[in-house]
Protein backbone atom coordinates (compact mmCIF):
# COMPACT_ATOMS: atom_id res chain seq x y z
CA UNK A 1 0.00 0.00 0.00
CA UNK A 2 2.83 2.20 0.55
CA UNK A 3 3.37 2.68 -3.45
CA UNK A 4 -0.21 3.59 -3.62
CA UNK A 5 0.07 6.49 -1.11
CA UNK A 6 2.99 7.66 -2.91
CA UNK A 7 1.48 8.08 -5.96
CA UNK A 8 -1.11 9.47 -4.86
CA UNK A 9 0.80 12.31 -2.80
CA UNK A 10 2.93 12.67 -5.69
CA UNK A 11 -0.14 13.21 -7.91
CA UNK A 12 -1.13 15.39 -5.04
CA UNK A 13 2.07 17.48 -5.77
CA UNK A 14 1.48 17.78 -9.67
CA UNK A 15 -1.98 19.23 -9.01
CA UNK A 16 -0.16 21.75 -7.29
CA UNK A 17 2.60 22.34 -9.46
CA UNK A 18 0.42 22.59 -11.84
CA UNK A 19 -2.08 25.00 -10.31
CA UNK A 20 1.23 27.46 -9.41
CA UNK A 21 2.42 27.07 -13.01
CA UNK A 22 -0.87 28.61 -14.40
CA UNK A 23 -0.36 32.18 -13.08
CA UNK A 24 2.98 32.03 -15.10
CA UNK A 25 2.35 33.05 -18.96
CA UNK A 26 4.25 31.32 -21.74
CA UNK A 27 4.60 32.90 -25.22
CA UNK A 28 4.67 29.63 -27.06
CA UNK A 29 4.56 25.79 -26.69
CA UNK A 30 8.18 25.68 -26.90
CA UNK A 31 10.66 25.66 -23.77
CA UNK A 32 11.27 23.99 -20.64
CA UNK A 33 8.32 25.66 -18.63
CA UNK A 34 5.90 25.44 -21.53
CA UNK A 35 6.99 22.30 -21.84
CA UNK A 36 6.49 21.15 -18.07
CA UNK A 37 3.40 23.09 -18.00
CA UNK A 38 2.08 20.80 -21.02
CA UNK A 39 2.46 17.79 -19.12
CA UNK A 40 1.31 18.79 -16.30
CA UNK A 41 -1.93 19.78 -18.15
CA UNK A 42 -2.15 16.30 -19.96
CA UNK A 43 -1.64 14.50 -16.56
CA UNK A 44 -4.10 16.83 -14.36
CA UNK A 45 -6.54 17.15 -17.06
CA UNK A 46 -8.90 13.63 -16.62
CA UNK A 47 -9.12 14.21 -13.21
CA UNK A 48 -10.11 18.61 -12.99
CA UNK A 49 -12.57 18.12 -16.20
CA UNK A 50 -15.18 16.09 -14.80
CA UNK A 51 -14.90 18.60 -11.29
CA UNK A 52 -15.02 20.99 -13.19
CA UNK A 53 -18.23 20.04 -15.28
CA UNK A 54 -19.96 19.44 -12.29
CA UNK A 55 -19.36 22.67 -9.93
CA UNK A 56 -19.67 25.72 -11.39
CA UNK A 57 -17.06 28.55 -11.49
CA UNK A 58 -17.86 30.86 -8.89
CA UNK A 59 -16.86 35.01 -10.38
CA UNK A 60 -15.31 37.85 -7.89
CA UNK A 61 -14.81 41.11 -9.51
CA UNK A 62 -15.73 39.79 -12.65
CA UNK A 63 -12.87 36.71 -12.49
CA UNK A 64 -13.53 33.47 -12.24
CA UNK A 65 -12.17 31.16 -9.50
CA UNK A 66 -11.26 27.57 -10.34
CA UNK A 67 -11.46 25.27 -7.43
CA UNK A 68 -11.13 21.98 -8.81
CA UNK A 69 -7.94 21.98 -7.81
CA UNK A 70 -8.69 22.17 -4.50
CA UNK A 71 -11.88 19.61 -4.46
CA UNK A 72 -9.30 17.11 -6.20
CA UNK A 73 -7.18 17.62 -3.83
CA UNK A 74 -8.97 17.06 -0.53
CA UNK A 75 -10.70 14.09 -2.36
CA UNK A 76 -7.47 12.33 -3.04
CA UNK A 77 -6.30 13.33 0.30
CA UNK A 78 -9.68 12.09 1.82
CA UNK A 79 -9.17 8.80 -0.48
CA UNK A 80 -5.20 8.21 0.74
CA UNK A 81 -6.07 8.67 4.24
CA UNK A 82 -8.48 5.72 3.95
CA UNK A 83 -6.45 3.06 1.86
Amino acid sequence: MTLVHDLITLYILMLVASALLSWFPTDSTRGSLASVKLFLARVTEPVLRPIRSIMPRPTFGGVGIDFSVMIAIVILTVINANI
